[in-house]
Parts: structure tokens; C-alpha cells; sequence
């Protein structure tokens, strides 16, 4: 069935682990004859939990896109993982959808993932609305729910359907713009008489927060005159724009009940991608540059989700966010300044993959074989070049050195883990030059977890996860003159040279070299070999063999001899004098010190502070962030952050984050410097 743009819905669901999401997803799909069964998450048949990981942990770990037809109408659903190691499919799909519905369930209420659903989307300028889930289960409550909805996100909260509970469980659902009540049986409803009394406060509450949208509607408010349900849906409709309306609804996704409500919602009250205010991108002189939504525009179409797959290809998902896209479009992209070559034009239904003609503005489908698309990508007409701002994406905190189990597949991990961060925005992978590891971060323990997973199972590469070294450094703390001397005879041509080296502190990253030499005892054609045998000197401390900073280096004397001195020679020379400089200066070992920005709630900044102080941090200020956020600012030993990822994770639910940046090198405490020096031995004792 071919769509116009105005009949094409987009939402995307958020919320919390465990909230019901893609039993919300597998309801809607059955209902509307898009699936013929109804999946379950607990028996890994469901439609937008295909991936074998998520099969495994019965959760979902990445957005999937799953549409359904229903009366005319095109909706686009995409599913979003609650588990926070996976949130990038939530900024992921938010950057493809009109709307976003957060999901709560009816038993656990306002959670952590109610907020982060809530926060996306209105730092993404979405239309938003709550759906309390799992109304039939034990102990739902859906007054507490509405409650803690307000409580936290204002009095914007409507509530458009009701329920009536009896011995625990609803068996009645009221739709407060019908002023209907129904039951239900095997999703099928029954329209019974409307219990008395129930209708004034939520219809009173509804019709206060749809006035303040429209000024003819606040009149007639005013007035006491009641609204036609025509004028709710247009305040609602115009309320959810601005924020001032968040619609509330509930039901049961397993037993199926008032599910049809929630598709008569979406079609009806939910905005088109042509309803919504034109996307605003930057053209090649950096100006501003309106695109609207019409199928008749020139081709603009954004990549919001890459799967790259070494079996399947890599597979980008795109929004077309103007002009129509087809299997002859000429598409250029912006951010590489290349053209792109198709592949196939599809249609995603979970796994499932159908091809397609064409996708008209507003809708969303996927491309094969865009080699150089990556994730936030946007894709234009070669005449109308658009550019967009970089989407920002969770930092990953949680930081491990990787190896593989079976030598010489160390390149296999470099090759694999750029395949892998290409569908993955929120993996970071580098070789460290300090330490000599292959460093992997993620989101968490169960994002690595995932990560190593993928790895064996679409690479054949078996790794092993281990705590990374600490890029240790040298240094010295008092001054010292010494002597560094080279001769050797073995026939013909010896080797001789001789330095006298003043060695001192000083503040730099790099040693810093003078030469204070009188009456040509070390003619100047050797200083750069003097210089040049301290500096790579510098690449193995004394104590720990550690790179070394903070040293001044001085020649001031020494000799020579006509016929055996040579570059080699005062290179060599000055080897010697600078290890035995080293051990007469009092060296110590220096540490990274990091800073370190934590975002809080108000309740967690004590333990945070404290916690900090354990690890040995000191703690610079406290102010005011986002969200109701406090943003604690702190100095940290990086030995001490290994597992503050986990920590903040715990204790603050979920809601805390941090970031962390290498500051500079302060002297490790003298006692855990032999520790650190015990630990350094046996690494490279096993790695010999």
C-alpha cells in the first residue's frame, strides 16, 4: 500500500529495563494483523528482540525498527533497550521519530528509565506521552503511577484512559475523550455502562491543561463551557508540541487489553512527520537551511543506525527526512564529501528484511552497502548539500585492555573492533602508546560483555578482558652531577667518550637539554649525540623502567680523543650518565591524576564525595548541572577509577554519569610505590 507523508506515524519507545516495551511492540503488531503471533520476551520469540544476544538475556540491546499498517495509517515503531549499557539505541532511534512514548510499569512506577525516556526526547524536541504497562499484573497500582508522573514531570500529565480496579486487577477501562467504558476478553472489547463519579476530575484536569494551548479554547474554559472531543484531541495535539499536554495512557500488553485505544491515539493524536516544525541543517557556507518534509523536495535522508555484519554486509538505517529516496537516487555525503553507491532499498521488520521501490519523506527503511555512511550521517542530493551537527552520544566510561586468547590475533582485534564501532557509537578502541595494550571501553560490564560476545561469534575472535596498566612516569627530586664514560679497545679504531651531565628537576613533559661546555673539552659536533642519548634514555626510568619527565639535563665537562671519539661514543656516554643520574637524584615514581566531573542526584553527593575521598581524590567543588543533576568536580589517581563506572552505576540507580579527562603527574605515595613496582615485573615477566 503506497503512504503519503501525512500518513505515516513515527514513535519510538523508552523507559526502563523490565517496563514492557517490546511486549508493548509484539501487542500492537498482533492487533494489527503485522505479526501472526504474540511473542514473548521470556520465550525469545518476539519480533524486535531477533538478535541472538538478546534472545540469550531476554532483553533488547539494540533499537529495531518494526512497523505495522492499521487503518490507513504507516507507524513505525522503534523499541529501544532499557538496560543503560544500551542506551545508544535510545539516541539512536530518538533522531528517526516524531514522538516518544515512555513506558512505566504499572508495578514499579517512575524509574530511572522514565527520566532518561523523558529527557531525550524533550532535549530532542519530541512529542512525548506515558504508558503505564502491565496494569493486570499483581500488585499495579496505576493512581500511584499518575502520582509520581506528576510529581516528577509536572502537571502537563493527562490521563486518557482509566482503570477501574476490582479484586486487584482492572476490569474496566475508561476513554476519557469517548466517555466510553470497556472490558475486555482475548483483546477483544466490550463497551459496558460508565461507572458514576469517575469521569469529572480527569475530564476537569484535562480540559484545564488543553485551554492553556489555544487562546479560543482558554475563553471558553473560562467560560465553563465544555470542550467537543474535536477541540480535546486539536489542545492535546498542539499541547504535546509545546510540551504543555503529556498524554497518559495504560493498558495490558499480554492480555491485550485497551491496546486498541493506544492505536486509535496514535493515528489520531500523534504528529506526522509534516506536522512538526522543518529540521533546520547547515548547506556548505555554513547557513542556515529549513527542510521540509515533502516528498516533492530534494532528496535529504539521515542515517541514524549502522549494523555492520561480515557475513550480511553493513546495513544503514535511514530516515528520509525530505524528497523521496529510490534505488537510482543520487546520494552525496556530506560528512565524507563522496558519493554513495547503493545497494538494495528495504523495508526492516525486525529481522525481517522486504525490498522496496522507494521511501517517501518521513518514512524510515534501510540501505545496503553504503560503504563510507556511518551513523549520523546525512545523505543528500549532490545539488543541495546539507550538514548536520555532530550527535552527541554517552561517553564510555568503563575502560579494559583486550588480548586475544590465540597469538598473533592481535590485528584480527584491530580489524574487528572497527567493524564493530561502526554500528556501536558508544565503543571506544585504540592502541595505548604508554602501555603498549589494545584498550577497549564500553558503557558497562554488560556492554563489554556484549561486545566479546559479538567478537567470537560474527569475527571466530576469542579475547580475554584484563584491568589495564596505568601509564606510570619517572622522575627525579633533587640535583646531581655525574660522570658518564665509554672507552672500549678491541684493534684498530677504539670508542671513546666522556660527559660530566648536571641532572635537576624542572616542570616539563620532555627532558630539556643545555650544554655549559668551556674551552672545548667536548667539541660541539657531539652535543646532539649527548642529546640525542639522553632523550631515548628517557624511554626506561630507573626504578620501574617508566618513561621519565621532569628532568633538566646539563653538560658541563668532559673529554675527548682525536681519533676514537665518535657520535656513538658521547651517545653511549651519555647512557651512562643519565641511568646513573637517575639513581643518585632520588627518583620517584609519578602518577595520572585525572580530572573527573560526576553528575549526581541532590541524595547521592554525599556518598560521592566520600567515595571519592577513598580513592584517594580531592574534591574541587559542587555546583548545579541539568536535570536536577549536581556536578561534583574532582582530582582522581586513575589506579583509583578502574571501577567507578560499576560504583556510580549502582549507588545512584542508574541516574549518575561521569567523565574523565587526564589532568597531569603527581609523585605516587611512597607506600604503594613498591607495589606498583612489584605488579610491573610480573606483567612483563609474563609477557616475556
Amino acid at each position: 500500500m503506497a503512504y503519503t507523508t501525512e500518513k505515516i506515524r513515527n514513535i519510538m519507545f523508552a523507559g526502563h529495563s523490565s517496563a514492557g516495551k517490546t511486549s508493548l511492540t509484539e501487542a500492537l503488531l498482533y492487533l494489527t494483523k503485522s505479526s501472526d503471533r504474540l511473542g514473548s520476551v521470556g520465550d525469545g520469540n518476539t519480533v524486535s528482540d531477533f538478535d541472538p544476544e538478546e534472545i540469550k538475556r531476554r532483553a533488547s540491546i539494540s533499537a529495531s525498527v518494526t512497523p505495522y499498517d492499521h487503518e490507513g495509517v504507516r507507524v513505525n515503531i522503534i523499541d529501544t533497550p532499557g538496560l543503560f549499557d544500551f542506551e545508544l539505541g535510545m539516541y539512536e532511534g530518538v533522531m528517526a521519530v516524531e514522538t516518544v512514548i515512555s513506558v512505566l510499569s504499572a508495578r514499579s512506577g517512575v524509574e530511572v528509565g522514565t527520566f532518561k525516556g523523558n529527557k531525550v526526547a524533550v532535549s530532542n524536541n519530541k512529542a512525548r506521552m506515558f504508558y503505564v504497562s502491565k496494569m493486570a499484573a499483581e500488585n499495579a497500582d496505576f493512581e500511584k503511577c499518575i502520582a509520581e508522573l506528576r510529581s516528577e514531570f509536572g502537571s502537563s500529565v493527562c490521563p486518557l484512559v482509566v482503570p477501574i480496579i476490582e479484586e486487584g486487577k482492572p476490569n474496566i477501562y475508561i476513554d476519557i475523550l469517548k466517555e466510553k467504558a470497556y472490558s475486555y476478553s482475548a483483546g477483544k472489547a466490550t463497551e459496558v455502562d460508565m461507572p458514576e463519579g469517575i469521569l469529572d476530575g480527569y475530564q476537569h484536569d484535562l480540559s484545564e491543561a488543553v485551554a492553556e494551548t489555544d487562546e479560543e479554547l482558554l475563553d471558553k474554559f473560562i467560560m465553563e463551557e465544555p470542550f467537543t472531543r474535536d477541540e480535546l484531541i486539536k489542545g492535546i495535539k498542539l499541547g504535546m508540541k509545546t510540551g504543555s499536554v503529556t498524554p497518559v495512557l495504560c493498558g495490558d500488553a499480554v492480555e491485550l487489553e485497551a491496546i486498541d485505544i493506544l492505536l486509535e491515539v496514535i493515528n489520531n493524536m500523534l504528529p506526522s512527520p509534516c506536522e512538526i516544525d522543518d529540521l533546520v541543517l547547515k548547506n556548505k557556507q555554513n547557513e542556515d537551511v529549513s527542510v521540509k518534509c515533502d516528498a516533492a523536495e530534494k532528496l535529504v535522508a539521515y542515517v541514524f543506525k549502522t549494523v555492520a555484519d561480515p557475513f550480511v554486509g553493513k546495513l544503514s538505517y535511514v530516515k528520509v527526512l525530505s524528497g523521496t529516496l529510490t534505488g537510482s537516487s543520487a546520494l552525496y555525503n556530506s560528512r565524507s564529501l563522496e558519493q554513495e553507491r547503493l545497494g538494495k532499498l528495504l523495508s526492516i521488520k525486525g529481522k525481517r528484511q522486504t525490498d522496496i521501490t522507494e521511501l517517501i519523506a518521513g518514512d524510515i527503511g534501510a540501505i545496503t552497502k553504503l560503504t563510507g555512511a556511518k551513523t549520523g550521517d546525512i545523505l543528500c542530493d549532490p545539488s543541495k548539500v546539507l550538514i548536520a551537527e555532530e550527535q552527541k552520544f554517552p561517553y564510555p566510561s568503563l575502560k579494559m585492555a583486550i588480548s586475544p586468547k590465540k597469538k598473533g590475533d592481535e590485528s584480527k582485534i584491530s580489524s574487528s573492533m572497527q567493524r564493530l564501532m561502526e554500528e556501536d557509537r558508544t565503543i571506544n578502541y585504540y592502541m595505548s602508546s604508554e602501555t603498549g595494550q589494545q584498550i577497549l571501553c564500553g558503557l558497562g560490564e554488560q556492554h563489554l560483555d556484549v561486545i566479546i560476545s559479538k567478537l567470537k561469534t560474527k569475527f571466530g575472535l576469542e579475547v580475554d578482558l584484563t584491568m589495564p596498566r596505568v601509564a606510570y612516569r619517572e622522575t627525579i627530586r633533587k640535583k646531581v652531577r655525574v660522570q658518564g664514560r665509554h672507552k672500549k679497545q678491541s684493534g684498530g679504531h677504539g670508542q671513546f667518550g666522556d660527559v660530566w651531565i648536571e641532572f635537576e628537576p624542572c616542570d616539563s613533559d620532555e627532558l630539556v637539554f643545555e650544554e655549559k661546555i668551556f674551552g672545548g673539552s667536548v667539541p660541539r659536533n657531539f652535543f646532539p649525540a649527548v642529546e640525542k642519548g639522553l632523550i631515548e634514555s628517557t624511554a626506561r626510568g630507573v626504578i620501574a623502567g617508566y618513561p621519565v619527565i621532569g628532568v633538566k639535563a646539563t653538560l658541563v665537562d668532559g673529554s675527548y680523543h682525536s681519533v676514537d671519539s665518535s657520535e656513538m661514543a658521547f651517545k653511549t656516554a651519555a647512557g651512562i650518565a643519565f641511568r646513573e643520574g637517575m639513581s643518585q637524584a632520588s627518583p620517584v615514581l609519578l602518577e595520572p591524576i585525572m580530572s573527573v566531573q560526576t553528575f549526581v542526584p541532590d541524595n547521592n553527593t554525599g556518598d560521592i564525595m566520600g567515595e571519592v575521598t577513598k580513592r584517594r581524590g580531592r574534591i574541587l567543588g559542587m555546583s548545579k548541572a541539568e536535570d536536577n543533576l549536581q556536578l561534583v568536580e574532582a582530582e582522581v589517581p586513575e589506579s583509583e577509577m578502574s571501577d567507578f563506572t560499576t560504583y556510580i552505576r549502582s549507588s545512584t540507580q542508574g541516574r549518575g554519569s561521569f567523565i574523565m579527562e587526564f589532568l597531569r603527574y603527581e609523585q605516587l605515595p611512597a607506600a604503594l610505590e613498591q607495589k606498583v613496582i612489584q605488579e610491573t615485573k610480573e606483567f612483563r615477566e609474563n609477557e616475556e
